[in-house]
């Protein structure tokens, strides 16, 4: 069965799947022997714009892509509220979807609860479906890492207050309309537009 998965450096997605042949203006590269360093070097100076990583057993995609770098995992949430509105954090003057770090022992659901309640204070959540992963290339103190974010659609009837947790660097915790989440999203992540509907993405992307 094909799978297929996005790796986003910055604005900039590598293709990682068992199918090229439907790529065919994209630089291929073997995952399993590919110096990932190396591409994302190359995608940042500009010098590619379209990379895929093939392999051709679907069943060691992640396997593989996993052994490039030290792995980040991560839970967050996709949250509305009874208004139909979207909860929005604001950070590093961007809009972005509440999520942080797995902790030993923490199962994945559990840990994208907790992780949108502390960084909002938002009450009463419920988790519902499962929306899938992203990936994303960061670099902390010097070193290059893959962040693996596990999302879900989450809900919740309460009207309390939210307040941002300013010791991670939220400045503003939000509930948007979908007017203003379609504006909100102009000025975020290329993995967090992954997650909304692509009726929500009918401006300009950045």
């Amino acid at each position: 069965m094909e799978q297929m998965y996005k790796v986003f450096v910055k604005e900039v997605p590598i293709l990682v799947t068992s199918n090229k042949d439907n790529f065919p203006d994209y630089t291929v590269f073997k995952l399993r022997t590919v110096n990932l360093k190396k591409i994302i070097k190359r995608i940042e100076t500009g010098e590619l714009t379209k990379v895929l990583l093939y392999s051709k057993n679907p069943n060691k995609i992640v396997k593989r892509l996993h052994k490039k770098l030290p792995v980040v995992v991560a839970g967050g949430g996709l949250v509305l509220n009874s208004l139909n509105q979207y909860l929005f954090i604001y950070r590093n003057d961007k809009w972005d979807l509440p999520k942080g770090k797995i902790d030993k022992g923490e199962t994945i659901e559990d840990c994208a609860i907790r992780e949108v309640q502390e960084e909002t204070k938002v009450k009463n959540l419920k988790l519902n479906d499962y929306l899938g992963r992203t990936y994303h290339i960061y670099s902390w103190k010097s070193k290059i890492k893959l962040k693996l974010t596990h999302w879900y659609l989450m809900q919740t009837d309460s009207d309390k207050k939210l307040k941002p947790q300013k010791k991670e660097g939220i400045e503003k915790a939000v509930w948007l309309d979908k007017e203003m989440a379609q504006v909100a999203l102009m000025n975020s992540y290329a993995n967090i537009r992954e997650l909304f509907p692509d009726n929500m993405l009918v401006t300009k992307r950045h």
